[in-house]
C-alpha cells in the first residue's frame, strides 16, 4: 500500500471507528467514562447539584405539582396531566412516558399534549435523562419552551438526535441507542434585550452522556412555527421576546421515557455558557 493510500485508509478508519473519538466515551460499553476534570453532576444517574431543584423524581405527586400542559394553539389534552408513569426499564424506580393518550398526540401533532414546567426560567442549568423505547422514537427537550434539543432515534442530521434543532448537528456515536438511558446536561443563557431590542442571542453548552457536544453555541431562532413553543409564530421564529419560559418535553405519540430531571436557576452576567 503506497503512503497516500495508507493515509486515506487511516483517515477513513478514524472517521468510522467510534473508539477513535474523544477518550471519555467508550463505544464498546455505550457509556461515557467521566474524568476528574469533567463538571460535577453530569451523565446518566447524576445526582442533583447544590442549588438545583428536582422536577421529576419518579412520583406522581411531583409530576402534577411541577408540570402542566403547554397552553399553545394546538393544545387538546386536558388536565390533570396524563403522561403515564411506568416502571423504569433498568429495574429500579419509575419513569414518565411522553406517550400521552390524547388522540392528537398519538397522531404526532406536537403541541397537543406537550408537558412544561410550571416554573419559568431565564438562565439555567438543567439535567434531563431519557430513554427511547423503540427505533425511530421521537420527542424533544425545549429550553425556555422555545429552543428544541432534539430526541430522534436514527437521525444524525441537524434535525436528529441531540441537535440544536435545524442549526447544529450532534455526534451520533455518543447516543446509547434504544432501550438505554441517556442524559442531557445543559447550560443555557437567555437572549438579552436593551430598550426592547434584541442585543444578544441565546447561547447554550450541552453535554450528552458526559461528552461535550455543543460548546457555547449561539441559537438563532425558534423553529417549528406557533405550535412548537413561545415565539414560534413571531416573525417565523425570529421575533424572540424576553418572556421567560419553562423546560418543555414534547409528546409526539412515541414512547420516550424521562426520569431524574433537575434544574438550577442561574444569572450569567457574560455571554458565555461553558460549565
Amino acid at each position: 500500500m503506497n503512503p497516500l493510500s495508507l493515509l486515506s485508509f487511516l483517515l477513513l478508519f478514524a472517521f468510522q471507528n467510534p473508539s477513535s473519538h474523544p477518550d471519555n466515551f467508550s463505544a464498546k460499553q455505550g457509556v461515557a467514562s467521566l474524568k476528574p476534570s469533567d463538571p460535577e453532576g453530569i451523565g446518566v444517574g447524576a445526582k442533583k447539584i447544590t442549588g438545583a431543584k428536582m422536577y421529576f423524581d419518579g412520583t406522581g405527586k411531583m409530576l402534577h405539582k411541577k408540570w402542566t400542559y403547554w397552553k399553545g394553539p394546538r393544545l387538546s389534552a386536558k388536565l390533570p396531566v396524563k403522561w403515564p408513569l411506568v416502571k423504569d426499564p433498568d429495574g429500579s424506580g419509575v419513569a414518565m412516558s411522553a406517550k400521552d393518550p390524547d388522540p392528537n398526540a398519538s397522531k404526532g401533532l406536537y403541541g397537543s399534549a406537550d408537558l412544561v414546567t410550571k416554573d419559568e426560567f431565564c438562565d439555567f442549568r438543567a439535567h434531563v435523562e431519557f430513554l427511547v423505547r423503540k427505533p425511530g422514537g421521537n420527542s424533544g427537550v425545549y429550553l425556555q419552551n422555545r429552543y428544541e434539543i432534539q430526541i430522534l432515534d436514527g437521525d444524525s442530521t441537524t434535525h436528529g438526535m441531540a441537535a440544536i434543532i435545524n442549526e447544529q448537528a450532534a455526534p451520533y456515536y455518543v447516543y446509547n441507542g434504544p432501550g438505554k438511558w441517556n442524559a442531557y446536561d445543559i447550560n443555557f443563557r437567555a437572549a438579552r434585550f436593551k430598550g426592547g431590542h434584541l442585543v444578544e442571542q441565546p447561547r447554550v453548552t450541552i453535554y450528552f452522556n458526559g461528552v461535550k457536544i455543543h460548546e457555547d453555541m449561539e441559537i438563532r431562532q425558534v423553529w417549528g412555527g406557533p405550535n412548537s413553543g413561545i415565539d414560534g409564530g413571531n416573525n417565523d421564529g425570529k421575533g424572540i421576546t424576553d418572556k421567560p419560559g419553562g423546560l418543555k418535553l414534547q409528546s409526539e405519540g412515541h414512547e420516550v421515557l424521562y426520569r431524574n430531571i433537575w434544574i438550577k436557576k442561574l444569572d450569567m452576567k457574560f455571554p458565555e455558557t461553558n460549565f
